[in-house]
């Protein structure tokens, strides 16, 4: 059985499809899941990028292209009615909800991400905040300092293993980046043979090039 890590923030509309469409794309494999919340703000600061919802016209196709997907795999969504917005408090709750030292169930994860998704509504609605804590009942406090510092950890823990954009899933030490490599981590994950040869590693080696000032 292989051990997968999904890291995400529910900012991220593609994690949610990811989320969603996770166990459809991995039918009749044998494998388990730890679901990792992270900032993703944290990760466009240390790689020096911009979220795709920060430039217009990237944004503007990002969504238009998320509404296909979601047609296509038939997954409800509605882009919620602030966005990007801070997702701060639902990461705290998200790791609140777990044991302490643990991940958040995909129970917990599931209601998260519709909560922001689905609906259309504000996802830092205070009255709609309170009613998700309520849901989840976390263990912890989502304003204590255990959680902040538990939260910045697991970002730093994604950092440290590579993480740059979300949602990804790690399993043996490998990164598979966005909804669309799901297809890609299930023929991992079936043992294709082409992820044991050299073009795995022949991929993505570096071609010097033209450096930008």
């Amino acid at each position: 059985m292989k051990h997968l890590q999904f890291w995400f923030d529910p900012v991220s509309p593609y994690a949610y499809l990811a989320f969603e469409q996770l166990p459809q794309a991995l039918e009749g494999l044998s494998y388990s899941v730890d679901y990792r919340p992270l900032l993703f703000a944290g990760l466009l600061k240390h790689w020096g990028q911009k979220g795709p919802a920060e430039i217009e016209p990237k944004r503007a196709w990002t969504f238009r292209q998320v509404a296909w997907n979601a047609h296509r795999l038939g997954i409800p969504i509605q882009t919620p009615a602030q966005h990007p917005f801070n997702p701060l408090a639902l990461l705290r709750l998200l790791v609140a909800s777990a044991p302490e030292g643990g991940t958040p169930s995909r129970l917990a994860c599931e209601t998260v991400l519709r909560h922001a998704w689905r609906g259309g509504a504000d996802a830092n609605e205070p009255a709609r905040l309170q009613a998700l804590r309520e849901a989840l009942a976390p263990a912890r406090d989502p304003d204590g300092e255990p959680v902040k510092q538990a939260l910045k950890d697991s970002t730093a823990a994604a950092l440290a293993g590579g993480v740059f954009g979300v949602p990804t899933v790690e399993v043996d030490g490998r990164l598979f980046w966005g909804l669309d490599a799901l297809t890609m981590l299930a023929a991992y994950l079936r043992g294709d043979p082409w992820f044991d040869g050299p073009a795995w590693a022949a991929a993505g080696m570096p071609r010097p090039g033209v450096q930008r000032a």
